[in-house]
């Protein structure tokens, strides 16, 4: 039987612990909080710290593992990655990695290797960055240089305001303790948050995925919903593609799944914004398995221990697919969701609540402070983007 470990334990990891079951392998899950729901569901749990790479490693070599994934936590991707090179099992190389992880070597290697990329730099503190703001032109995006889902990014249109956002960023600085700069690039339509996969260094499996907001939300940079297909011009998406084929190829990357982020700006270039190499939060994959037939969580845990997955071509979708991220718009005390009745009948094919009636449930600020999701299915486009643009109407978080 096959070993494979996987870092961390939100409940991301649920569909992948219950896909490697279904290959045979055995599952053991990793990090320092044994709550996390993620853990009643594998064969095995050990309590350590994810980001300690000599620890994790130590563990893996000890339980003599297979394979080893951080699907969906990002900051166990830099560990897994490492573990993997020192073990000689599959994985995308490790210096690769530290810069696809880290906003300020990313932004560098793009503009080193001719990538449309903003004007971006990193600082330690406001002090280091007060020295040269000059170089931007607002508004500015200031974040850390090594979190993900959305925790401690502000965009910043008045330079008054940098101090504070740059504390805020360092405030959510996983262990690099600095933050990134950059321009901000003002999106053409919808950006895009989605998962692909490559096979040796090759993209085979490409999406793009229309990314929504809600801005009454505290944070207004977490996505509250996601859409496919993407209604990114065609034109921009096959510039995205080839740019996304070559930065995998410069890399070397392999076999991988990635959580890729991009967007078109008002001046007409598409951008590659994100790229991590690990499977997406918001059940990425699991839309995509909706949406498209792919089963990219069965290929990536197949991958991670060394065997071979089936012939994979570009997406094709299967209808129009919304994913709505629920959330409340404060703190408190949850009630329940109130959804259209009408809309019940004929379009939700799937409704994933992780709270129940009087528990305690945060203002979204952060993709944590997600509380369940559901997944509606139309006929058309225009039913969906209807849909969306009133989504208050049609399904409301009542919180007390």
């Amino acid at each position: 039987m096959k070993k494979i470990l996987l870092l961390g334990g939100l409940r991301y990891l649920i569909p992948v612990i219950k896909t490697a079951h279904e290959l045979g392998y055995y599952v053991i899950t990793c990090d320092y909080l044994p709550n996390n729901i993620a853990h009643q569901y594998s064969d095995k749990y050990i309590n350590a710290n994810i980001t300690d790479k000599e620890l994790i490693l130590k563990i893996a070599v000890e339980e003599k593992i297979d394979g080893i994934m951080s699907f969906a936590v990002d900051p166990g991707v830099l560990t897994a990655s490492y573990v993997a090179e020192k073990m000689n099992l599959p994985g995308c190389p490790f210096e690769s990695v530290k810069i696809l992880q880290n906003k300020v070597l990313f932004r560098e290697f793009l503009s080193k290797n001719g990538f449309n990329v903003p004007k971006a730099k990193g600082f330690s503190s406001y002090a280091d960055a007060l020295k040269e703001l000059d170089m931007f032109n607002f508004p500015v995006i200031i974040k850390p240089t090594d979190s993900a889902g959305s925790k401690g990014v502000t965009r910043v249109d008045y330079i008054e305001d940098v101090k504070s956002a740059v504390e805020y960023a360092l405030a959510n600085a996983v262990s690099d303790k600095k933050v990134i700069i950059e321009e901000f690039i003002e999106q053409s339509g919808f950006s895009s948050d989605c998962d692909s996969f490559s096979i040796d260094s090759d993209l085979k499996f490409v999406s793009f995925s229309n990314q929504y907001f809600d801005y009454k939300a505290e944070n207004p940079y977490t996505p509250s919903a996601f859409s496919w297909p993407s209604f990114i011009d065609i034109s921009h998406q096959e510039e995205l593609v080839s740019e996304l084929r070559r930065l995998v190829k410069l890399l070397k990357l392999d076999t991988s799944i990635y959580n890729i982020e991009t967007r078109v700006g008002t001046d007409g270039k598409p951008y590659i914004m994100e790229v991590s190499p690990r499977g997406g939060g918001n059940r990425l994959s699991e839309m995509l398995r909706f949406a498209t037939g792919v089963d990219l969580i069965k290929m990536a845990v197949k991958s991670a221990v060394g065997e071979k997955n089936d012939q994979l071509e570009m997406p094709v979708y299967y209808g129009y697919w919304t994913e709505i991220i629920l959330h409340s718009d404060r703190d408190g005390v949850f009630d329940e969701v109130k959804i259209n009745n009408e809309l019940f009948d004929y379009n939700i094919v799937e409704i994933d609540l992780w709270v129940k009636k009087g528990d305690k449930v945060n203002a979204f600020r952060g993709a944590n402070d997600a509380i369940g999701t559901i997944v509606v299915r139309f006929e058309t486009e225009r039913e969906m983007s209807s849909f969306v643009k009133f989504i208050h109407e049609h399904i409301t978080v009542l919180v007390n």
